[in-house]
């Protein structure tokens, strides 16, 4: 139990020494407020902008991946109906000669 505590207790600190932070950054920022706003929309709008992109680039990968996927499933689909229809003949052949 007090290890779950000090766990909390250190989460509380974490958070406090965060907002302690944030806030002195602000105070002694060398900018005003609104060449900070206008510097955190335009880095807020260049980071959307890159996972954008990399969504996009995530996901033509994905449905290479999956084309690939369904190319290699039907090759081994042709693979197993030729060998079952070889199986079937070699049958029918072993059977008539007896």
């Amino acid at each position: 139990m007090s290890e779950e505590a000090s766990a909390g207790e250190k989460m509380l600190y974490l958070m406090l020494g965060a907002m302690i932070g944030a806030a002195t950054a602000l105070l002694l920022a060398p900018r005003s407020g609104i060449e900070t706003r206008k510097l955190l929309a335009s880095k807020a709008r260049e980071g959307a902008d890159l996972v954008a992109s990399r969504t996009k680039t995530v996901a033509g990968k994905t449905s290479d991946y999956v084309e690939r996927g369904k190319e290699l499933l039907q090759q081994q689909r042709d693979q197993l109906a030729a060998a079952l229809e070889a199986g079937k003949q070699a049958y029918k052949e072993e059977k008539e000669k007896a």
